[in-house]
């Protein structure tokens, strides 16, 4: 029996503003407010909150059989409770009805695992943290900043304690394998995979709407048949897109939600389910494993991780970035931890990409800069000041050896705290039961004392 597995991602980041080179020290506010409400209460209000209350509909009309796992990033999170508390209750709603899950990510939506696991881990314990507070949900499943995943951070992964992660089905890690069955990771076997169907996830986000598209329009009978098609064996279909296509980049008047309300229907009919991706992982057993050298992604044509990372300008904003890591850790500033986490986001490395043809004209879509050297310019200005204010705590003068020794004995006193705390309260524990035991005994001679006195007075 097949089942598709649905998956959306929920993150904006917070934009910079136009920051001058004169505005170094002497301005330490770097977003841009005005832009960043516009565009949350506009996207969330033609696509996040009317998707919301599509899919509610959609699993109330089944009857619980229509299931669906988003993850969001925290720095979105945060924007929506600024901005757009409104998302936030309609997505409480969702989560009420147990059939949608919360996965795992980054809480900056940040590029950490390829350059610092410390900070990666400490921002994926920060998200889970944060959507457990919302949503009463402690994530299971893990999925990546954009998907980027390899047999690197699969050990990182499997570290934290997650069975699963979800990512690309990329062509040059498959071959002829298909993306339609579970998967485990070659350097972590206890850790099953879930790859994206590239092509039917694309025919929604991007095709749906295209009138040159030899498959236009699209219906909801038509797609159920293409999967109905498959072969037999190939059990799961993981269509994996961002939110904002439901309204935003599929607008409403393209029937983008009449379309999805009649999946769950058609599905039905051709006795296809749907399950979220803990249901899968612990119904199914991998049927191979794969091993991913060099870290892959759901963008671009490459699939690999060039989208941020693949010139000069990104490497170097990238480095200059996390040579800071050591000392925002030390720091107790709050604003500052804040910046370092809004800094973090890859949209930002994401603009800064020089690509052209098709992936330059999706990179230039969603850029609020005219070019890839006005995005790095601007960046590095923030970042100058942002390293300024990191400096004035924890100077150059401060050796990293030295700090590497500072941050080694830190962790020590944390970890001796923490093994005194246990051991106060089992001694606290102990002393209670001692208490209550000796009370228990000294209850009971009484009773004892009381029995003989009244037998006496009965002789």
């Amino acid at each position: 029996m097949k089942t598709i597995c649905f998956y959306f991602q929920i993150h904006q980041p917070f934009r910079l503003k136009r920051y001058r080179f004169f505005d170094i020290g002497n301005d330490h506010y770097y977003y841009d407010d005005f832009n960043n409400e516009e565009i949350m209460s506009r996207i969330a209000h033609r696509s996040y909150i009317p998707a919301n209350y599509t899919l509610l509909e959609m699993i109330k009309n089944s009857n619980g059989k229509f299931k669906v796992a988003f993850s969001i990033s925290g720095v979105a999170l945060e924007q929506f409770e600024i901005y757009v508390p409104e998302f936030i209750d309609s997505m409480r709603d969702l989560a009420k009805t147990g059939c949608v899950e919360f996965l795992s990510e980054t809480y900056a939506h940040s590029l950490a695992s390829l350059k610092d696991p410390e900070e990666f881990v400490d921002q994926v314990k920060m998200h889970d943290d944060k959507i457990e507070m919302l949503f009463g949900q402690r994530p299971k499943v893990f999925r990546n900043t954009e998907l980027i995943y390899s047999d690197e951070i699969a050990g990182m992964v499997a570290s934290m304690g997650f069975k699963g992660c979800i990512t690309e089905g990329a062509k040059h890690i498959l071959g002829w394998k298909s993306p339609n069955y579970l998967y485990s990771s070659a350097a972590a076997p206890k850790l099953k995979l879930l790859l994206k169907n590239s092509k039917l996830s694309d025919d929604i986000s991007f095709r749906f709407s295209n009138y040159e598209w030899n498959e236009y329009p699209l219906t909801a009978d038509k797609f159920i048949n293409w999967i109905t098609a498959l072969p037999e064996t190939e059990q799961i279909i993981n269509l994996f897109m961002n939110y904002e296509t439901l309204g935003e980049l599929q607008p409403r008047e393209t029937g983008i939600f009449e379309f999805m309300k009649a999946l769950p229907r058609f599905a039905e009919e051709k006795d296809i389910s749907f399950s979220t991706p803990t249901e899968i992982i612990s119904k199914l057993k991998p049927v191979d494993s794969l091993s991913v050298t060099y870290p892959i992604s759901w963008a671009d044509e490459e699939r690999d991780t060039s989208a941020w990372l693949g010139n000069l300008l990104q490497n170097e904003a990238f480095e200059k970035l996390y040579s800071m890591a050591e000392r925002v850790r030390l720091c107790n500033d709050r604003r500052l931890k804040q910046d370092w986490n809004y800094l973090q986001a890859s949209d930002h490395f994401y603009y800064m990409c020089t690509k052209h043809f098709s992936d330059g004209a999706v990179h230039s879509h969603y850029s609020p800069y005219d070019s890839p050297y006005e995005a790095f310019t601007n960046y590095m200005n923030v970042l100058s000041d942002f390293i300024v204010r990191v400096k004035a705590q924890y100077p150059d003068s401060i050796e990293n050896e030295e700090l590497n020794s500072l941050i080694t004995t830190i962790r020590n006193q944390a970890s001796e705290i923490e093994l005194l705390r246990k051991e106060l309260k089992s001694a606290k524990a102990e002393k209670v039961a001692r208490v209550k035991a000796e009370k228990a005994v000294a209850g009971e001679s009484k009773t004892k004392s009381a029995t003989k006195k009244t037998v006496v007075k009965e002789k």
